[in-house]
């Protein structure tokens, strides 16, 4: 939504003549936007992804995986031609979490999506979408946090220290972040 205003009004508005993949026209912007989520679902959790290519195999108890979600950014949430690559920050430093912090702030202000996986120390259980901050000027992120719906604060201390708590989950594992 953010990269295509078409497909915002259409999730805002509705437009009787397209579903976009649903099975059937959803009526409120609830219904347009859970019915899109489930067809972004088969696309990224399918063997072959949106652009043609097959994506490898990933448990489904730990949701989307993250090539998949990789090859659906590139297919239609970012500007056309950018690239994305997965960026694994689970072993990371303080020192290298600080620089991708500040990555994904550049990246996000510039208007490109960027997504973050969060978990546990054994496992990546959670992806969120990292948005400009916009409370009082800050120059911090934030994050669309799809297990309560909203938008939530991400500081930088937060990442680098690894104290994240979204969704109950405070480790960094990946960014799916543009090249």
């Amino acid at each position: 939504m953010l990269a295509n205003p078409p497909f915002a009004d259409w999730v805002i508005r509705g437009d009787p003549n397209t579903n976009h993949g649903a099975a059937a026209p959803p009526h409120s912007a609830d219904e347009r936007f859970a019915a899109y989520e489930q067809v972004v679902a088969r696309r990224t959790n399918g063997l072959v992804g949106p652009n043609g290519r097959l994506q490898p195999p990933w448990p489904r108890a730990l949701g989307t995986p993250p090539w998949g979600a990789r090859h659906e950014i590139e297919y239609g949430a970012s500007p056309p031609g950018t690239r994305y690559a997965l960026v694994w920050t689970r072993l990371s430093g303080i020192r290298r979490l600080g620089r991708l912090y500040d990555h994904m702030r550049g990246e996000v202000h510039a208007g490109r999506p960027v997504l973050l996986y969060v978990g546990n120390g054994w496992l990546p259980r959670h992806v969120v979408l990292a948005l400009p901050g916009t409370a009082d000027g800050r120059d911090d992120l934030d994050v669309y946090e799809p297990s309560i719906g909203r938008v939530v604060p991400l500081s930088r201390d937060a990442f680098v220290t690894r104290r994240l708590e979204l969704a109950g989950w405070d480790v960094p594992w990946c960014l799916v972040s543009p090249r």
